[in-house]
């Protein structure tokens, strides 16, 4: 040390060499006296370092060693004190590797800079190295970490004591040992903090102002910060210590944590909790603690809320904290403002580092931060109370101790929940699994949530391999929704009207196995009313149900034209009176039997005398009475009417209307969404957008071509809601459900939805100039709404229904389209001219110049040229599906008539009735289109109102025409045996 000392006297003499020979130089010269006490001061305290760790480290190491740690504060205790003397270690191996460094430089160089005096430039490391060490030491305290050390038995400690009692020349008492060890292991290293301080405070009052000053003064204030800390941080401890004293062993067994530290104590700011049972109230640094006679209650800090705008009625005259945790909400009442405000502060102060992972800088006081914990947090916390959530572990996000925002709840069961919360419940989007009980397997709700309550529109893929796609309300089914059954067993699917969780109203019911669909009501899971069946063989019956029995007469529409009208059993045998008419006219009416072994019996009238059945009975359509068009798929309306009444909110469009927004490929795969499948498109449809929209399209082909951008979407409510009703009309005439005998049915269903769109879209502009602050325009009748829907939204939506649609008419006109199209084989075998002239068609009108001849070739055999024009034109009826479209090409087709007619003759000319039809049957015959029958019934049925009456319902009469004689003609031929040829 005296070569040390010799070196420190060679610094000094620098820098007053420097001093005098460079007065510009003066920073070194500070720099270089600092570094000179630095030196000093570091020499000095690794000299204490050691002898503290020979000493007293040392020693008790060794006794502890030795002593028996059989109980667990023994082994805490221990494990302590190591880590303890490993941050004396660490502190002590830094500071004598910068001294070294420091003092080789000394030895080598004559200048020196800032940045040579270490506890400035390693200003973070060194602060770490205290907290450390300080905090380490007051967790030693609290838990009695010396009273324990001293207490030892081994002749080694009892050997020590008198050379430690040398060192610890202040303390001769047995009893104060404990005392000394605290002391001399905690105020040399504060001491020489103090000395830090007090170095660089006068190496920066010669410091000029620049950036080296702002240096010195900023690391100033940090080692300040550091004595207040270190102060703080024993006064807890003690603090802390001082109350395990004071409390039972009960309580100290079950609160007494290390890192715990006592905040603030009732006993010493007196305050109270509104149990009227509390004995004391205990604020530690990341709990709450309640005392209330023999008993306590915690509360993690975390989840602790502090209201001071809170009156408690039964404290009158007292000033009132509220207290919320997730389970439990108390008040805290003082007599004083002042206490109240203390304890406010104070609550708040603890609340937030305890989110905040760490405790402030110092702990207390005006350098440390004031704010108020957030109110929105995000932590993990298992409920215990008696409640729908017992036993739940929740982790998400709280507001006001309640789960409010993005969380997940689960349970010992295996039950769990993912999804939105709001003010403690279930609201907003959710997925809960719900483990089965006899199956190791889950029922998955994927559903919207309202009030804790599953309501709206949800996807539930059961255990069982059902899955649900549909609405709900206060956890039931209810409303519309699809019902699938995926297992091999017994396949089915139901569409259709829910209530209360079970089938009620209108639905269909598709059985996989027998191949049936039932369209109809049910009953509390029953067919229960009227219902059609259709069976895959073509059969089709309607009957009355009772509770999945059939009551009563029905009517059986058999595949071979063939109609029965009676009684009849499950597998279709006539029993009872009843009135079976065949297909050829005759009837037999009477009572049928069917014994076993000895087949359908029947005692009864036939009748032979009708040569043909009447068609309204052979085509009659089912279910129009009992199942009116309005009362139809209501549960589908009933959403969009209720989304639109309420305003359209942007948070609740999914709820009514389904879900758009895919996350991955495996939800899409498992959410196959019933609505609204989101693809790739480029608009974006938000609702404020939609209803800003919507009052820019006034004119009717900006009106068109909006409607028809937004029912192409997935993302508009009404191109949702198209989605739903091309649902629920594939769901009853797509596959079995292809039945003539439903034609009507489904055409005046889509005409239908065509009026409700109309009066969803009514319904969005309606809203949208209510928020512009403008009266919607009055109402029109209900004739001029139809009018508008048939004209305006039918063509729009029809190529969604048309593959079904135009099936039922195809079947509707299965014999007729099968006569006409042998009419048509047979009309073809003539040439053109034989043609013409079979038809009746005016020679004067024929275009012989259009029969260009080629070697070799008579005019009389020459096929397919006349009238090309207007063939080419009439063949292109079967290329759009718009009835509009289909009426326009026959108007062309009619010109093209007229047009070559007026070249043949030369001038122009207005075709009268009597010469268009034979001309019109000409063209007819050589366009070759098949089902016509159906293509003139669909364009009748779905045509234009307006256009009644005109110049298309004539063309469409006149066409019409030609195809009925176009059959009489065939039958006549068939009837005859005559078939007609070329020759």
């Amino acid at each position: 040390m005296a070569g040390a000392a010799l070196q420190l006297r060679t610094i000094a003499f620098k820098a007053r060499r420097c001093r005098l020979r460079h007065p510009s130089r003066k920073l070194d010269m500070c720099t270089a006296e600092a570094t000179a006490s630095l030196l000093q001061v570091e020499e000095t305290f690794l000299t204490c370092l050691e002898r503290i760790d020979i000493l007293i480290l040392k020693p008790l190491l060794q006794a502890a060693f030795l002593k028996e740690h059989r109980d667990q504060k023994g082994k805490e205790n221990f494990r302590l004190f190591l880590l303890l003397n490993d941050r004396f270690q660490a502190l002590w191996n830094l500071t004598e590797e910068n001294y070294r460094t420091l003092k080789q430089k000394c030895s080598t160089s004559e200048s020196f800079c800032i940045q040579d005096i270490y506890t400035i430039w390693k200003k973070d490391l060194y602060l770490s190295l205290y907290i450390q060490y300080f905090v380490t030491f007051a967790n030693y305290v609290v838990v009695h970490g010396f009273e324990h050390a001293t207490k030892s038995k081994s002749e080694a400690w009892k050997h020590h004591k008198t050379v430690l009692k040398e060192f610890l020349t202040e303390f001769t008492s047995e009893t104060s040992m404990s005392l000394a060890l605290y002391t001399v292991l905690h105020k040399p290293i504060r001491d020489h903090i103090e000395q830090y301080t007090l170095l660089l405070t006068k190496l920066n009052e010669v410091l000029k102002e620049g950036s080296e000053k702002d240096m010195v003064t900023s690391t100033i204030k940090e080692y300040v910060k550091l004595e207040s800390f270190i102060s703080q941080v024993l006064d807890e401890a003690c603090f802390t210590k001082s109350l395990w004293k004071s409390l039972s062993y009960k309580f100290t067994d079950m609160l007494c944590v290390p890192e715990r530290r006592l905040l603030e104590d009732s006993k010493n700011l007196p305050i109270s909790a509104s149990t009227n049972r509390s004995d004391r109230i205990l604020l530690f640094d990341d709990v709450l603690v309640v005392i209330q006679g023999n008993s306590f209650q915690s509360f993690d800090l975390k989840l602790v809320w502090v209201d001071e705008n809170c009156r408690e009625k039964s404290a009158p005259g007292l000033y009132v904290l509220r207290i919320i945790t997730p389970e439990e909400t108390f008040f805290l009442s003082a007599k004083d403002p002042q206490i109240k405000a203390v304890w406010q502060w104070k609550l708040n102060q603890a609340v937030r580092q305890a989110l905040n992972g760490k405790r402030d800088f110092p702990l207390w006081g005006e350098t440390g931060e004031g704010n108020e914990p957030p109110s929105r947090r995000f932590f993990t916390y298992v409920f215990r109370l008696e409640g729908k959530f017992k036993s739940a572990t929740y982790e998400g996000e709280w507001h006001w101790g309640k789960p409010h925002g993005k969380g997940t709840l689960k349970w010992h069961d295996g039950r769990n929940h993912v999804g939105d919360f709001k003010e403690g419940l279930e609201h907003g989007f959710g997925i809960c699994l719900v483990p089965r009980q006899s199956e190791d397997r889950y029922d998955c709700y994927k559903c919207h949530w309202y009030e804790g309550k599953m309501r709206g529109y949800g996807i539930c893929e059961y255990g069982n391999d059902m899955v649900y796609k549909g609405y709900f309300k206060n956890n039931v089914r209810q409303g519309f929704g699809i019902l699938e059954n995926h297992s091999a067993e017994h396949p089915f699917k139901y569409t259709g009207q829910w209530e209360n969780d079970k089938k009620n109203g209108y639905g269909v019911w598709e059985d996989k196995d027998r191949g049936e669909r039932y369209i109809g009501t049910w009953l509390d899971d029953h067919k229960h009313g009227q219902g059609i069946v259709v069976t895959q063989s073509g059969v089709c019956y309607q009957r009355t149900f009772h509770a999945d029995k059939m009551v009563g007469s029905g009517i059986l529409l058999l595949e071979d034209d063939s109609v029965y009208e009676g009684n009849f059993t499950e597998d279709l045998t006539f029993v009872g009176k009843g009135k079976l008419s065949f297909a050829n006219g005759f009837t037999l009416e009477g009572t049928f039997t069917n014994k076993s072994g000895q087949g359908l019996q029947t005692h009864g009238i036939l009748n032979t005398s009708n040569e043909q059945l009447d068609e309204r009975i052979t085509k009659a359509q089912l279910g129009l009475e009992e199942f009116p068009v309005e009362k139809r798929w209501k549960g589908i309306y009933d959403q969009f009417l209720e989304f639109i009444h309420s305003g359209c909110k942007e948070e609740t469009e999914e709820s009514f209307m389904g879900f758009h927004i895919q996350t991955s490929k495996e939800l899409r795969k498992s959410q196959e969404y019933l609505f609204c499948q989101r693809g790739t498109e480029d608009i974006s449809w938000k609702i404020e957008d939609i209803l800003e929209e919507l009052v820019q399209h006034e004119g009717q082909k900006s009106l068109q071509s909006y409607l028809e951008k937004a029912l192409k979407s997935s993302l508009h409510p009404l191109g949702k809601l198209l989605k739903a009703l091309m649902i629920a009309f594939q769901a009853t005439y797509s596959g079995i459900g292809a039945n003539r005998h439903l034609l009507t049915m489904a055409q005046e269903e889509v005409k239908y939805y065509a009026k409700k769109i109309w009066e969803f879209y009514q319904g969005l502009l309606h809203l949208a100039l209510e928020q512009k602050g403008q009266l919607p325009a009055k109402c029109v009748d209900g004739d001029t709404s139809d009018e508008t829907a048939c004209s305006v939204v039918l063509p729009l939506i029809l190529p969604c229904f048309y593959p079904e649609l135009f099936m039922l008419y195809m079947l509707y006109h299965e014999r007729e389209d099968d006569l006409y199209c042998q009419g048509i084989v047979d009309l073809n075998l003539f040439p053109d001219i034989k043609l013409l002239e079979f038809l009746d068609v005016q020679k004067h009108l024929w275009p012989l110049k259009d029969l260009t001849l080629t070697t070799n070739q008579r005019r009389s055999l020459i096929k397919d040229e006349c009238f090309l024009s207007a063939t080419e034109c009439l063949q292109k009826l079967i290329t759009t599906v718009d009835p509009r479209e289909k009426l326009v090409i026959l108007q062309k087709t009619y010109e093209e008539i007229e047009s070559t007619v007026s070249r043949v003759v030369e001038k122009d000319y207005k075709l009268p009735m009597d010469d268009l039809l034979p001309l019109l049957m000409y063209v007819v015959s050589r366009a070759k289109i098949q089902h016509l029958g159906a293509e003139i019934h669909l364009i009748r049925d779905l045509m234009d109102p307006t256009n009644q009456g005109g110049l298309y319902d004539f063309l469409l009469t006149a066409l019409e025409s030609c195809y009925e004689y176009i059959q009489r003609m065939r039958l006549h031929q068939r009837e005859n045996g005559h078939v007609p040829h070329s020759s």
